[in-house]
């Protein structure tokens, strides 16, 4: 019992540290192409190095942070192909998990689950965009996209998915909150939405090719909400993350 105590005292303070260096890096913090070094990095989040150490190795792996030769780490710089590169990656994996769900077949749970998940999103989307529950969007359209991966029945695509999406402006939602007052952009949602659709029929339909083909569509999506955010420097930074963009 003592040992097990340890144990998840151990990996609440990694997934703590995680968090609180994601929050560093992230927020601009600590900018790109500085030095972080564990005593650092856990003077400031008031925690041990052991948990420090493990995360900073952890966003390494993310490719959030580059290891220094001489020791410590630094924020890695991105670029704009960058951005767009992840997106596509995204796009990819996300695609290649809608096909192997079609082709392998969904259990009539899931997919009366995913099929309600649709659903509500259908509801949040149908209202005028002026007064749309974005918050609600957000949530739901993350929901969705977690689920894809899992219905590939691959662990090894959904976890690929998930390295991918822990780069800040990645994910499907990435782009949205910096948006919120822009009628256009709220109505396009309902493109989104109708992709969300087209995607659940091409599973249950068992179509692959489709299904692989709309996801990829769908997840350019963002790189159009990318050209967007990036011609407004008060976009940029309503954008978790667009601070370790080269302007």
């Amino acid at each position: 019992m003592a040992r097990e105590a340890r144990q998840e005292k151990g990996s609440s303070q990694t997934l703590k540290a995680v968090l609180g260096v994601r929050d560093l890096v992230f927020s601009g913090a600590i900018p790109p192409g500085e030095r972080m070094s564990e005593v650092s990095v856990s003077e400031r989040l008031g925690l041990s190095r052991t948990p420090v150490r493990a995360a900073l190795a952890r966003l390494e792996q993310e490719g959030i942070l580059d290891a220094i030769p001489s020791g410590g780490y630094s924020v890695r710089l991105f670029t704009e192909a960058d951005v767009i590169d992840a997106i596509e990656l995204r796009g990819v994996l996300e695609g290649t998990a809608a096909r192997l769900a079609a082709e392998r077949g969904v259990s009539p749970a899931k997919l009366a689950i995913f099929k309600a998940l649709v659903r509500q999103l259908d509801d949040v989307v149908a209202v005028p965009p002026e007064t749309m529950d974005l918050d609600a969007y957000i949530a739901l359209n993350a929901e969705f996209h977690e689920m894809l991966g899992t219905l590939s029945g691959s662990r090894i695509v959904q976890r690929e998915i998930e390295r991918v999406m822990h780069l800040p402006f990645a994910g499907p939602s990435a782009f949205l909150n910096a948006q919120t007052s822009v009628p256009a952009f709220r109505a396009s949602l309902g493109v989104g939405q109708a992709q969300h659709r087209a995607i659940t029929l091409a599973i249950e339909m068992r179509e692959g090719s489709r299904a692989e083909a709309v996801t990829r569509e769908h997840a350019r999506l963002a790189r159009i909400n990318l050209d967007f955010v990036m011609k407004d420097k008060d976009l940029i930074e309503r954008v978790p993350g667009l601070v370790l963009v080269a302007g």
